[in-house]
């Protein structure tokens, strides 16, 4: 709170008088430097995921058997179509359940349990690409219907 010496009316010079003006330049510069701070680390926060998405205008062609699925439960196990693996055995056992020349260039579908940690489905994904599958589709599925 701020004191005025003398007031507008004369009197004395050695009385005082309280002054209620509100001080804003205080505010105004915490603020200004508020400002500054958040316009700094905002672009610095924001994180970018490459993704190959096809043109808008291309005809998918769709594969003359059935996409193959990579599930993984709650409880951790995993599966490829209905058959259950193990992390160490799941780009063979991947293989297999694709049947072709070339599995690497086959698109997998991977579906995960809602309440699947994050983790596991992180290992999962990581087996996956030392296998040399790289064409990875994430499957998301509406449960708030239940």
């Amino acid at each position: 709170m701020a004191a005025k010496i003398s007031g507008p009316g004369g009197g004395s010079r050695f009385v005082t008088q309280q002054n209620s003006d509100i001080n804003v330049t205080p505010f105004v510069d915490v603020m200004l430097v508020l400002l500054i701070i958040f316009m700094v680390s905002i672009p610095a926060a924001t994180v970018s995921i490459r993704l190959d998405l096809p043109p808008a205008n291309a005809s998918t062609v769709m594969p003359d058997r059935p996409p193959t699925f990579v599930s993984i439960q709650e409880s951790g196990a995993i599966f490829v179509d209905r058959t259950e693996t193990s992390l160490v055995n799941l780009g063979g056992d991947l293989t297999r359940a694709l049947g072709v020349a070339r599995p690497q260039e086959e698109r997998i579908f991977v579906r995960a349990d809602p309440n699947v940690r994050y983790e596991p489905f992180m290992s999962v994904l990581n087996a996956l690409q030392e296998g040399g599958f790289y064409q990875i589709a994430l499957i998301g599925e509406d449960f708030t219907g239940r």
